[in-house]
């Protein structure tokens, strides 16, 4: 690990000096960790090899809501990924209908901003927003009793009676 954290930090100190005006810095990832959960506000961007981003990822999204509320994007030059910001695969709750799909429909909707479908973007991420926030549907990893298909219905639900953007109705 030593050469290959190694090599990571010596290539992002080298780019880092072709853009000066970019504030760089670095620690290691015991101290970020421990620096995310006590003064998150002080990072703006932060890049990670694979393992250390899955870690300092996963002590974010606790700090957030947990999984199944926010949504990962991970942008190359010729590929574009979008998935939930974590690697929680959710085995102990597969069938019982009581996964938290905003995630995912957050995902769906920075990959419809991607692709330049910025409006559809929009109308499933206010619908989620609206969803969780307002109508208060949640699931029970943020502590509520509704199901995945309620969460999903709502959502359907804020989408057809959206005045920002009307869409045609299910028959």
């Amino acid at each position: 690990m030593k050469l290959g954290d190694g090599l990571f930090l010596e290539t992002c100190r080298d780019v880092s000096r072709l853009y000066p005006d970019i504030e760089f810095s670095d620690m290691i990832v015991d101290n970020c960790c421990m620096q995310i959960v006590s003064n998150p506000w002080q990072f703006d961007v932060m890049l990670f090899p694979n393992l250390y981003g899955n870690i300092v990822g996963n002590i974010a999204v606790g700090l957030v809501g947990g999984p199944g509320v926010v949504a990962g994007k991970n942008v190359g030059g010729d590929y574009a990924i979008f998935e939930t910001a974590t690697r929680n695969t959710g085995k102990n709750i597969a069938g019982k209908n009581t996964a938290n799909p905003s995630s995912m429909l957050l995902a769906s909707a920075l990959m419809l901003d991607h692709i330049g479908l910025h409006r559809h973007g929009e109308l499933i991420r206010n619908a989620v927003y609206t969803t969780l926030s307002e109508r208060m549907v949640h699931t029970p990893d943020v502590g509520g009793l509704h199901t995945t298909r309620d969460v999903v219905q709502s959502v359907i639900e804020e989408i057809e009676n959206s005045k920002q953007y009307p869409v045609a109705r299910r028959n």
